[in-house]
């Protein structure tokens, strides 16, 4: 575990009401290399108007990149081994909020993110239920898993080889974890975040969200 616990960005359904019955279904956000972003605050927002109990944890720990040259230098010098414990406490913290004695949990991640939701889903099978993936893999002993998977792929990504993605894709599905990679054409990374305006497509990330909503409330 972390030496401290990490700050984060709580998004609830209803701020009046008290949590804490294990009703609510909860999702962990892990956000990309920019750090805990508004646009990573606005995703727990979304999913707290369709009924979630969402938690970013920040893994930079306050500190926020706008351009690729910084979040170059923060994802580098990010310490992988506390990254990976503050996204763990974050589900611990999360079980504690929502209640729930078999608490079972959705975590998106994002670029980054993604590394990290993938390690969760190995490490803590019992409580990771689903794993949503934005333009971002990640390594494991699948068959440790228990989760389903889906997934958002950018068809022209520097940052995630197509091979890589599609070797991912049969891993999963050869540990015998259900699966669905989506690829969308003619995009790149990011297609997903409005604030990134060289990347961003409306009608992609719309499909994408549906997508996200459905598999997450068949999920948990």
């Amino acid at each position: 575990m972390s030496q401290f616990e990490p700050e984060g960005y709580w998004a609830v359904p209803d701020p009046g009401q008290e949590l804490g019955t294990g009703k609510e279904p909860g999702v962990l956000v892990l956000h990309p290399w920019w750090g805990l972003n508004d646009t990573v605050k606005g995703v727990c927002d979304r999913l707290a108007g369709e009924g979630f109990v969402a938690f970013a944890p920040d893994l930079y720990r306050g500190k926020i990149a706008t351009t690729i040259e910084e979040a170059e230098v923060l994802s580098e010098q990010l310490d992988s081994a506390g990254a990976a414990a503050d996204a763990a406490t974050g589900v611990e913290l999360l079980c504690e909020r929502i209640g729930a004695e078999d608490c079972k949990l959705g975590v998106i991640g994002f670029s980054l993110g993604a590394y990290y939701a993938v390690q969760l889903s190995v490490d803590d099978p019992d409580r990771i239920q689903a794993v949503v993936l934005f333009y971002g893999t990640g390594e494991g002993d699948y068959n440790k898993a228990k989760a389903s998977y889906l997934g958002h792929f950018a068809e022209n990504d520097p940052y995630e080889q197509a091979e890589y993605v599609e070797g991912m894709e049969m891993a999963l599905a050869a540990a015998g974890r259900p699966v669905v990679f989506h690829r969308y054409a003619d995009l790149g990374h990011w297609f997903f975040e409005p604030d990134r305006h060289d990347a961003y497509n409306e009608p992609a990330a719309r499909l994408a969200w549906e997508r996200t909503l459905a598999f997450l409330k068949q999920s948990l």
